[in-house]
């Protein structure tokens, strides 16, 4: 499966904005040039664009055209981390196992899952990281097909569920809650591990503007993960 046209269109702006290339103020191509760009029709250049202005990431100006917005202020700044760089950054061979892959219903009842399934499946993705061939942490991971269809084909046996996101679908919002949790039999058996061993649970969730794009829980050994947050307002 394919991005539609559309949101091709506007991932590669998202894109653009979000790493910085395209600045507040920066003016964007005008739609006839998009329209070139692309090989498409005004419309599905004005739907594009109608979604980034609707998510906040651009200003449309009626006769002026459209401009990226002006980033909102935040008290903290949690990157969302990948983890094959981390793994690397610290002289470590990082390796990952893909354990379950299937599309499956929001759990009824679950409002969480319900509101990240948008109306759709969901992808269930159950992983293990690992650092030169020790693991590392068990990955249990949701991801809305309504935000996201092409995941549903994507190769995750060569790169990392996280990974793929991290590169394909950008985010504007991200909550994350970390705790200190027991193993239980099943997270014992795939971290090697006895059962109570002390964990660290990272639980995140990351949303495109309105969408909510994944919700996934990281179990880590206690010894294995390092908190990293910055305060203030993001550097240029």
């Amino acid at each position: 499966m394919t991005l539609s046209l559309h949101e091709r269109i506007r991932t590669d702006i998202e894109s653009a904005i979000l790493s910085g290339k395209l600045a507040p103020e920066d003016r964007l191509p005008v739609e006839h040039e998009l329209m070139q760009t692309y090989q498409c029709s005004r419309m599905t250049v004005n739907k594009a664009l109608s979604a980034l202005a609707a998510a906040g990431l651009i200003e449309r100006r009626k006769g002026a055209g459209s401009f990226v917005g002006r980033p909102h202020a935040h008290s903290m700044i949690l990157d969302v981390p990948d983890l094959p760089v981390e793994v690397a950054k610290r002289g470590h061979v990082y390796g990952y196992q893909l354990l379950v892959r299937k599309l499956r219903a929001a759990a009824r009842g679950n409002a969480e899952e319900e509101l990240l399934a948008g109306g759709r499946r969901l992808l269930q993705l159950d992983g293990l990281h690992s650092a030169d061939g020790a693991p590392l942490a068990v990955e249990r991971r949701l991801v809305s097909l309504a935000a996201v269809p092409a995941i549903a084909e994507a190769d995750l046996e060569k790169e990392p569920p996280g990974t793929w996101l991290l590169r394909h679908v950008p985010w504007t919002e991200a909550e994350t809650r970390i705790s200190a949790v027991p193993a239980d039999a099943e997270i014992a058996r795939l971290l090697k591990t006895p059962v109570g061993t002390a964990c660290l649970l990272v639980e995140r969730q990351t949303w495109r503007s309105s969408e909510r794009i994944t919700a996934v829980r990281q179990y880590f050994l206690g010894t294995a993960y390092h908190l990293v947050a910055r305060f203030g307002s993001s550097r240029p």
